[in-house]
C-alpha cells in the first residue's frame, strides 16, 4: 500500500491531488457542533498544501439522497477548514460541474479547494458500477494535468467501508495513496484483532443490538470480557427473562441475544450487564427519574442511563484491562441528567493504563461533549461504522482497493 509519504517523496508541487476526507460533522443550522472530523483531516491536507500541491478535497455530509439540499451543504465546513488551516479554502458550489471545474482551475500551488457534498450526486452511492464509474471519471478528470498526473489520497476512514465512487472507484482511476488518518486507523484496529494485550475488554452501547450483531458474534471469539450498556442492554436483560418496562427493546433480536449469552458462557467470556438503571416515565432532558434494579424496571418506566452501582461496576471491569475498545454511549448522554454512565466509562478509560480505543461516532462525540481530554485515550477513531465492520472481520472496500 503506497502512502502519503510516498506521494510527497515523488514531489507534488503544482500537481493536483484529490483527497477523500471524512467531513461528516454534526450541524445546528450552519454551526458545526463538533469539528473533530475536520481537525482529524488537517494533517494530510496541510502536508500536501505545504508541499505545493493543489489540493482538491471531496467529502459528504449527511444523507441528502442524491440531490442538492441546502441543509447538507459543505459550505460551513469549508469555512471551518479555512480557519483551522489559516488560509482561505475555495468552495465549489457543485460536485463536478462548472463551479468545481473553475474552482479547481483557479487553484495556485499550495491552494486548497473543497467540492460540494459528493452525495448531492446520486451516482456516488449507486449500486451500479457503471454509474459510480462515470462519477469517478469526472472526479479524476478534475485533477488531470497541471504539474503532472493527478493523484488520489484516501484519508476518510469513516467511509472506507463503503463501495462508493469517491472512495473506491476513483482509486482505480488514479495513482492512489493511503493518507495518514487511514493508515493510523488500520494500524490501531489490527492491533485490536491480531494480538491484543490481555485482559481484552470491549464495551458496547448505543441504541440497537441489531446494529452490532456481527461484531458481537465475532468479538465473542476474541475478548475476555464484554460489557453491554445503552439501549441495547435492555434486549439482553429481557432475553434473561427480566422486566424492562417501556425501555428500548428489540423483540425480534431476543433469540439472537439468547444465543450470545449461551456462547459467552460456553467460551468463558464474562458478559457484564447493568445492575441498576435510571428509569423515567418520559423521554426528556428534565424527566424525573428513579434508580431501580435493572432486573425489575417498572412497567411504566424506561431506562435512560445505567445507574450508580452499574457505573461503579462498569468502571471496575475496565480498570484491570490492558486493551479496551469502546463503542456506543451508556445512556442518553445528550441529556446531562443521563450522561453519568457514559462519563463513568470514559473516565475509567482515562484513568486506566490500557491501550484504549474509542470507536468513533457517538462515543467520540461524547468524549468531546463531556469535556474529557482526548489525549487521555490511546486512539479516538473517526469512523464508527468502519471500525465495527473491521472488528466484525469484514473486508473494507476502500482499504482493499489501496492494496496493490
Amino acid at each position: 500500500m503506497r502512502t502519503l509519504d510516498d506521494l510527497l517523496s515523488e514531489g507534488v508541487r503544482g500537481r493536483r491531488v484529490l483527497v477523500r476526507a471524512d467531513l461528516n460533522v454534526p450541524l445546528d443550522g450552519e454551526r458545526i457542533t463538533d469539528d473533530g472530523r475536520v481537525r482529524a483531516s488537517l494533517p494530510t491536507i496541510r502536508a500536501l498544501a505545504e508541499a505545493g500541491a493543489r489540493v482538491v478535497v471531496t467529502a459528504h455530509l449527511g444523507r441528502p439522497k442524491g440531490e442538492p439540499k441546502p441543509e447538507f451543504s459543505l459550505a460551513p465546513v469549508a469555512r471551518r477548514l479555512g480557519e483551522l488551516l489559516g488560509a482561505e479554502v475555495a468552495f465549489a458550489a457543485d460536485v463536478v460541474g462548472p463551479s468545481a471545474k473553475s474552482t479547481v482551475d483557479g487553484l495556485a500551488d499550495g491552494g486548497v479547494a473543497l467540492l460540494e457534498n459528493v452525495r448531492f450526486d446520486a451516482r456516488e452511492t449507486s449500486k451500479d458500477d457503471a454509474e459510480r464509474g462515470a462519477l469517478a471519471d469526472e472526479l479524476a478528470a478534475l485533477v488531470a494535468g497541471d504539474g503532472g498526473p493527478g493523484a488520489f489520497v484516501s484519508d476518510g476512514f469513516g467511509v472506507v467501508h463503503r463501495k462508493q465512487a469517491s472512495v473506491y472507484d476513483v482509486a482505480q482511476r488514479l495513482p492512489h495513496y493511503a493518507g495518514g488518518l487511514v493508515l493510523a486507523e488500520v494500524d490501531v484496529l489490527r492491533r485490536l484483532t491480531e494480538d491484543p494485550a490481555r485482559p481484552y475488554v470491549v464495551v458496547l452501547g448505543g441504541a440497537k443490538v441489531s446494529d452490532k450483531l456481527g461484531v458481537i458474534a465475532n468479538l465473542l471469539t476474541k475478548v475476555d470480557r464484554l460489557v453491554i450498556g445503552g439501549g441495547m442492554a435492555y434486549t439482553f436483560l429481557k432475553a434473561q427473562g427480566h422486566e424492562v418496562g417501556s425501555s428500548l427493546l428489540q423483540e425480534d433480536q431476543l433469540d439472537t441475544v439468547r444465543g450470545f449469552l449461551n456462547t459467552a458462557k460456553e467460551r468463558g467470556v464474562e458478559l457484564v450487564l447493568p445492575v441498576d438503571v435510571l428509569a423515567t416515565t418520559t423521554f426528556a432532558a428534565d424527566a424525573e427519574y428513579q434508580v431501580v434494579p435493572a432486573d425489575a424496571i417498572p412497567a411504566d418506566r424506561m431506562g435512560l442511563d445505567i445507574g450508580p452501582e452499574s457505573q461503579k461496576l462498569f468502571a471496575s471491569k475496565v480498570a484491570d484491562a490492558r486493551t479496551v475498545f469502546w463503542n456506543g454511549p451508556m445512556g442518553v448522554f445528550e441529556f446531562e441528567a443521563f450522561a453519568g454512565g457514559t462519563r463513568a466509562v470514559a473516565q475509567a478509560l482515562v484513568d486506566g493504563d490500557a491501550f484504549s480505543v474509542v470507536g468513533g461516532g457517538d462515543s467520540a462525540a461524547a468524549v468531546r461533549q463531556l469535556g474529557l481530554p482526548e489525549d487521555g485515550f490511546s486512539h479516538i477513531s473517526t469512523g464508527g461504522g468502519a471500525s465495527l465492520e473491521f472488528l466484525e472481520g469484514k473486508e473494507l472496500p476502500g482499504v482493499a482497493v489501496l492494496e496493490d
